[in-house]
């Protein structure tokens, strides 16, 4: 199969098409034959080495966690899967090596569903990885639930886009930041109030719509803007960071609470989001279209940190 292959961590250089064997599944496992293969930051963050010590790495090492595809081969034990059934899968394992930006992905069973009917293999591969955070930050961790208010940083992005509807078909009202130019696109997404992070103070912004304070504050971007977050949130309210991690004595300081989140494969999440989609709750991000063979320059795209939407790598 082809894929792409760093014998090493560091520059976007060190990745290299090349053919190798096609995996097997083993007990409990689900052999998926990958078309698309969504690109995230946490690619890049891992080839360049930033997140060694979260994520050790073996090599070869194939990168990628997003993929939509049809089940090519069943492992014993696995009766939740048809051979053919086209499927999306968000493929984070406990090693780091052997991940999407391949023709082939070997995943367990449990963290692969049926994709959406309404949706193509590029469009299906921009959701696991982003939508799994957005639900389980805002549903699992914060329990947003109606009548809330929610602040979500950088709406425009790959998981603000799934946020937002997301905590709308919750009942919250949202509060959304992102640049003047993509003011339109959020509040088609369903936020009730756009903030122009570029020129103004989102926190005084945030206030004056929610003087008490918002239920949830939405960290999906780090350093200051995280930092300055806390002063958003309303006493009993909490932070969520899917970033940096959170500074808990500053939030007992503020009588809010505040907890980081990583994103865990799911598949009964991926069924509930696929339900969501199918009845036009989610859709699809803008999406860039590569050719797996350009899968350096589309880290690179996504290194510059200023992508609308998702960026797909077209694997076959």
């Amino acid at each position: 199969m082809k894929a792409i292959l760093c014998d090493q961590l560091g520059g976007l250089d060190v990745m290299r098409l090349a053919e190798i064997p096609i995996p097997s599944p083993g007990p409990g496992e689900v052999l998926i034959r990958v078309h698309a293969a969504g690109v995230n930051p946490v690619d890049w963050k891992i080839m360049e080495g930033g997140l060694a010590r979260l994520f050790p790495c073996k090599f070869p090492l194939i990168p990628g966690w997003d993929a939509a595809g049809t089940v090519a081969a069943l492992g014993d034990g696995v009766t939740s899967l048809s051979l053919g059934e086209r499927v999306w899968s968000f493929c984070r394992k406990p090693d780091i090596q052997w991940g999407t930006y391949a023709e082939y992905v070997v995943m367990s069973a449990d963290g692969v569903a049926p994709m959406p009917a309404n949706l193509t293999f590029a469009q299906a591969s921009t959701f696991p990885l982003a939508a799994l955070t957005a639900w389980q930050s805002l549903l699992e961790v914060a329990q947003l639930r109606a009548g809330q208010r929610v602040l979500i940083h950088a709406g425009a992005g790959g998981v603000g886009g799934f946020a937002v509807p997301l905590a709308k078909w919750a009942g919250a009202t949202v509060i959304a930041t992102a640049k003047a130019g993509n003011h339109d696109y959020v509040r088609d997404l369903g936020a009730d109030h756009v903030i122009d992070y570029a020129t103004d103070d989102f926190t005084a912004a945030t206030r004056a719509l929610a003087p008490e304070g918002v239920d949830m504050a939405f960290g999906t971007v780090g350093g200051e803007v995280l930092a300055r977050s806390y002063e958003t949130v309303r006493p009993g309210g909490i932070l969520v960071s899917i970033t940096d991690k959170t500074d808990k004595d500053r939030a007992e300081g503020l009588g809010i609470r505040c907890k980081y989140v990583f994103v865990k494969p799911d598949a009964g999440h991926l069924r509930r989001l696929s339900a969501l989609t199918e009845q036009g709750v989610l859709r699809v991000p803008e999406i860039v279209e590569m050719p797996l063979a350009r899968a350096a320059e589309a880290l690179a795209l996504s290194r510059t940190g200023h992508v609308r939407g998702k960026i797909v790598l077209n694997v076959g």
